[in-house]
C-alpha cells in the first residue's frame, strides 16, 4: 500500500500477477508491470525455494490461503455476511468470494482513491461487481470522516456479522500505528453481532538471520521498511485485547494444510484472527 493515492505500489502489481500465475485470479487483475516484476523475480524465487529458504511467492500464498480458509469457515458457519477488505489492491479475494457466495455475502473492497479507481476498472473488465460487491475509497489511518472505516461500517447492515481484512497492509506501519489501526477496526466491528478481523503480521520471534535478510530485500523491492511487529504472539494478542478485540489468535500457516504450502516460507508470517 502507498500513501500516494495516484500511484499503485510495486507489491500491488506483483501480487496481482502472482495470484493469476497460481490460478487464483482473472487475467483482468494482471498488469504489464506486474508481469514484468513477477518474471524478473522468478529466478530468485526458484533459487531460494530450491535451497530450502523462504521465498516471496511462498509466504504470499501462505498468508492468502490462510486468510481465505478462516474467512470461508466463518461465512459457512453463518457468522459473517459482510466483508470489508481494506487496502484491497489487486487482490482477487472479493472477486472469488462474490462468485462463490453470491448474495449471501456483501463484499466491500476499499483502498485509497487511485487504487480504488483501478480496482473498479479491473472488476468491470472481469465482468464482476454489483449490489453485493463494490469498491469504495478509504483511508485506514483516518479516525473519522467519510473515508474512515467507521463511516464505511455505518453503511452496512448492523444485523449481519462483519469481517475486516487487511492483507499486506500492516507490514508498512510501525507498532504504534498498527495499534491505533486495530482500535479503529475493533470500534467499527463492535456495532455488529459478530466481528472478525483477519490480517497478516510479522513477529520478531519468527525471524532468524535468513528471514531478516529476506525482509530487507523485500523492503528494497517495496521501497519501504518491513516491520517485525511485537516480540511474540502473546505480545500481539495482548495489544489486540487492549484495542478491543474479545478473542485473538495468531495462526502459523506452516502448521495447517493449505494449497501450495511451502512450510519454510509460511513460518515467516502469522495470520491474525481476532473477534469482537
Amino acid at each position: 500500500m502507498t500513501h500516494d493515492s495516484a500511484r499503485i505500489s510495486p507489491t500491488a502489481h506483483y501480487t496481482g500477477y502472482a495470484w493469476l500465475a497460481h490460478g487464483l485470479s482473472d487475467p483482468a487483475f494482471a498488469t504489464p508491470t506486474g508481469q514484468f516484476l513477477y518474471r524478473a523475480l522468478g529466478p530468485a524465487n526458484r533459487l531460494m525455494r530450491a535451497a530450502g529458504q523462504p521465498n516471496l511467492d511462498g509466504f504470499l500464498l501462505a498468508r492468502h490461503h490462510m486468510i481465505d480458509a478462516v474467512l470461508r469457515a466463518a461465512i459457512e458457519r453463518g457468522e459473517i455476511g459482510q466483508v470489508i477488505e481494506v487496502a484491497c489492491g489487486l487482490s482477487p479475494r472479493g472477486w472469488r468470494f462474490a462468485r462463490e457466495f453470491g448474495d449471501r455475502v456483501t463484499y466491500v473492497e476499499a483502498d485509497l482513491p487511485g487504487m480504488a479507481a483501478k480496482k473498479r476498472a479491473v472488476l468491470a473488465k472481469a465482468g464482476a461487481g454489483g449490489a453485493h460487491h463494490r469498491v469504495v475509497e478509504i483511508d485506514a489511518t483516518a479516525d473519522a470522516g467519510p473515508a474512515s472505516v467507521a463511516a464505511l461500517a455505518e453503511t452496512l447492515d448492523p444485523a449481519r456479522g462483519t469481517a475486516i481484512i487487511t492483507e499486506g497492509l500492516l507490514n508498512y506501519f510501525d507498532p504504534v500505528a498498527v495499534a491505533k489501526m486495530w482500535r479503529r477496526f475493533a470500534g467499527a466491528l463492535a456495532r455488529f453481532p459478530h466481528g472478525l478481523y483477519l490480517a497478516d503480521l510479522h513477529l520478531a520471534e519468527a525471524a532468524g538471520p535468513v528471514e531478516r535478510l529476506f525482509a530487507g530485500a523485500l523492503g528494497v523491492f517495496v521501497r519501504g521498511r518491513i516491520h517485525f511487529h511485537f516480540s511474540d504472539a502473546r505480545a500481539a494478542e495482548r495489544e489486540l485485547g487492549i484495542a478491543g478485540f474479545r478473542g485473538a489468535e495468531l495462526i502459523d500457516p506452516s502448521t495447517r494444510e493449505l494449497p501450495e504450502l511451502d512450510r519454510t516460507s509460511a513460518r515467516f508470517v502469522r495470520v491474525v484472527a481476532a473477534s469482537t
